[in-house]
């Protein structure tokens, strides 16, 4: 078992390094995951609506019951069937638990549709900003890359404009800041 969670972690060591290497890939995969939790939300919304119809139709039905049964106390009070009358209201009185107990469900179920839309549309809003980074991550792989001298170059030459053309530092720090930002994305979706 000890090797085998050795080659694991390899692996994973290794898939992280890939991963960083490649920040493109890692976002596409943070978004699958996210498309992933966003299906699985609207899987759960459907089913919490479908809950929501069987427990609204449950309710009706319990309704109709409590009101027959009311009737039938009120029935049996005006006969004077005292042998009727504490059965039945007795009836009446599971049927209101019963239906007490339905509409706690219903309120809970409406709780978690409206958690759920949230959960949805937060989950939509972060796989539109990982978008987003993947169109910054294409731009930025697109654009050409520049080998450079990072240990003196630049202290005598007057190479650099502002505002002119390609800046091969400017261009390493916004991949730098990108990378950074999918990071906290990544923490904050861990959260």
């Amino acid at each position: 078992m000890s090797l085998f969670d050795d080659l694991s972690r390899f692996l994973e060591t290794r898939l992280d390094e890939f991963l960083r290497a490649n920040p493109h890939l890692e976002l596409r995969a943070l978004e699958d995951q996210l498309r992933g939790q966003e299906e699985d939300a609207i899987r759960l919304l459907g089913d919490l609506k479908r809950r929501e119809q069987v427990l609204e139709n449950n309710i009706l039905e319990t309704a109709k019951d409590i009101q027959q049964w009311h009737g039938r106390v009120k029935k049996a009070k005006a006969a004077n069937r005292q042998d009727l009358v504490g059965p039945a209201q007795e009836r009446e009185a599971a049927l209101l638990r019963q239906g007490n107990h339905l509409w706690g469900q219903m309120k809970s179920v409406k709780e978690r549709i409206e958690q759920t839309k949230e959960l949805r549309q937060r989950v939509k809003a972060k796989r539109e900003e990982v978008k987003v980074k993947i169109a910054q991550a294409a731009q930025a792989a697109a654009q050409p890359k520049v080998s450079t001298d990072w240990g003196t170059t630049g202290w005598n030459q007057t190479t650099y404009s502002a505002g002119k053309g390609y800046d091969p530092l400017d261009e390493s720090f916004r991949r730098w800041e990108a990378e950074e930002e999918l990071n906290e994305l990544k923490r904050k979706m861990g959260s």
